[in-house]
């Protein structure tokens, strides 16, 4: 039985104090919110805090406003659950809420949060183990070892994002708050991800994430769609974000595709969105911005499936991405 290491558990009431707790203990700080991606990992001794500070008190982070015409605030600590449930979010913004249920289980994602799954621990074969197993292949460069056992001559670690909000979140062209004690910034939700397995967000460890802002839709339709081996509890080795904005004469006046589950950082391929603005979205066109999307998809083998097969299904998934918005 793997059991969680020993730490100093600390809840503090208000934004303000969380983030001063978080100066305080340093580097062995970590900010914890429904725990289902922190804890087993401190159970495997993949990240080992000795304090973990918890925003589930935090009442400023756990409310939605706004609507589709003045675009919605996300506290991130809601529930996916009630992400999943939320009228408004299924009215105005119903792409979060069916990648939301995608997320694992119901049980998982009763604990689980938006903001958790944005923030999400990149993922690897080599990576998810428990520590005597990690140990009996001399670790690897993500935690405790020099070399990324996927790619050994690389200089970089390749764990790749898996969480299925982030593509969406790009996709919509979201932004989010950090706050710490010497200050508070926002960061487009394509900035925030960076294309390294280990320093995988633009966020510093005392920065929390206390805001998620979406815009107005202004038209806008977007869909998500995910690659898994089972129809539950699996990520994704695969999902397509995409977003279409049209005129009425239906020429696509905006576009943006966003591949998740092949890289440490979801992908955006602008050759593929090139393609489709200014354009009417005929099968020529779809077919394609599909096809750029393969050229740029580089999944390795860390994850689930032949990383080439994963890599062919770019096409298809795109297809019905765009399809479905057609």
């Amino acid at each position: 039985m793997m059991r969680l290491p020993k730490f100093e558990y600390r809840v503090p009431r208000e934004i303000s104090e969380a983030v001063k707790m978080m100066a305080d203990a340093g580097p062995d700080g970590m900010f914890v919110a429904g725990g289902t991606d922190l804890y087993p990992n401190m159970k495997r001794r993949q990240q080992t805090p000795k304090t973990v500070i918890s925003v589930t008190r935090l009442q400023e982070m756990r409310a939605i406003r706004g609507d589709a015409e003045t675009g919605i605030v996300i506290g991130p600590s809601i529930s996916l659950t009630d992400i999943c449930n939320h009228p408004v979010i299924n009215r105005d913004y119903p792409v979060v809420a069916e990648a939301a249920r995608l997320i694992s289980t119901p049980l998982l994602r009763n604990m689980g949060t938006i903001g958790g799954n944005l923030l999400l621990d990149t993922r690897c074969n080599y990576y998810d183990q428990n520590y005597e197993w990690r140990k009996g292949i001399n670790f690897c460069m993500k935690k405790d070892g020099d070399i990324c056992w996927v790619a050994p001559s690389s200089p970089k670690c390749w764990a790749v994002q898996s969480a299925d909000l982030v593509p969406v979140m790009v996709a919509l062209g979201a932004r989010v708050k950090l706050v710490s004690t010497l200050g508070e910034r926002m960061v487009t939700a394509e900035g925030l991800y960076n294309d390294d397995g280990i320093n995988y967000l633009h966020k510093r460890p005392d920065e929390l994430l206390t805001e998620i802002h979406l815009p107005p839709r202004n038209g806008m339709k977007a869909v998500y769609k995910k690659l898994r081996r089972r129809g539950a509890f699996d990520f994704p080795v695969l999902g397509v974000a995409a977003t279409l904005d049209r005129a009425e004469d239906g020429t696509v006046r905006d576009a943006r595709l966003i591949l998740g589950g092949v890289a440490p950082a979801p992908i955006r391929v602008k050759e593929a969105e090139g393609i489709l603005v200014g354009h009417k979205l005929d099968q020529e066109r779809m077919a394609a911005a599909a096809e750029a999307c393969y050229l740029k998809a580089r999944p390795l083998d860390n994850t689930d499936f032949l990383m080439n097969w994963r890599k062919q299904m770019a096409r298809p998934f795109v297809l019905r991405a765009l399809e479905e918005l057609r």
